[in-house]
């Protein structure tokens, strides 16, 4: 049964951070267990951190430029034509799979959204360009999005890029793709899955760039980290 993390009761009890990291880190022992040889998932998990802009550029200053070698004259770079917003890829919480060949390339993802994600144009930007990425590579993708704090629905924001309307506006839901070639065209197969809080988890399909499917356990494992972090439904006050 899912849960809000993002509001009282629960919010303000417990972290929904530990909670992203801990079922990121047990879906991939979950999944390691399913992948046939040669194939491993590991947790990545990355909390973007808001670095004050005056103490940024005094250390920017700091770098300075590299030295000329000898016999060259020093050289400093050019003022740019133009500087303009720009948003980085803020917090990152995935499974990513690899095939263990060579420089174990990336061939699967799991995408956990995080309010940071989501709370203004330019991040859900950044994280739809990601996803974007991915598939573009072949690369099999699943999104899952549990936060009920912003109505945003990055699903609909990445598959709008393909040219398909009328989207869902669920705020909570979990997605998968697969993209793939099929008579000698390229196609990308969706699977789409609104969720609720208080309603269950489903299982969601990955599809390993030339590889197997494997099943991404949402219930198990959720359940799995409310038992281990004790987390319960609480009580209303």
């Amino acid at each position: 049964m899912l849960l809000d993390h993002f509001h009282p009761p629960l919010k303000g009890r417990r972290h929904w951070t530990g909670f992203h990291s801990a079922w990121a880190t047990l879906l991939a022992i979950d999944l390691n267990r399913r992948l046939p040889e040669g194939w491993f998932a590991e947790p990545t998990v990355h909390w973007g951190i808001e670095v004050d802009v005056g103490t940024f550029e005094e250390t920017q200053a700091y770098a300075g430029v590299a030295g000329p070698r000898e016999g060259e004259a020093a050289w400093t770079p050019p003022a740019p034509l133009k500087t303009i917003g720009f948003a980085l890829t803020t917090d990152i919480v995935e499974v990513r799979i690899h095939h263990d060949f060579g420089d174990v390339p990336l061939v699967g993802a799991i995408e956990f959204v995080s309010p940071a994600n989501k709370d203004r144009p330019e991040t859900r930007d950044a994280f739809v360009s990601k996803c974007d990425h991915y598939l573009r590579d072949g690369i099999g993708l699943v999104i899952v999005d549990v936060v009920t704090d912003d109505s945003a629905n990055l699903h609909s924001l990445l598959v709008e890029r393909f040219g398909e309307q009328d989207l869902p506006n669920d705020s909570t839901y979990s997605s998968a793709y697969h993209p793939l070639q099929r008579n000698e065209s390229h196609e990308l197969d969706l699977w789409y899955q609104p969720l609720t809080v208080g309603g269950d988890l489903p299982s969601m399909p990955l599809y390993i760039r030339e590889g197997p499917c494997v099943r991404v356990n949402l219930a198990d494992t959720y359940q799995q980290v409310c038992n281990d972090l004790r987390i319960n439904q609480p009580k209303p006050n």
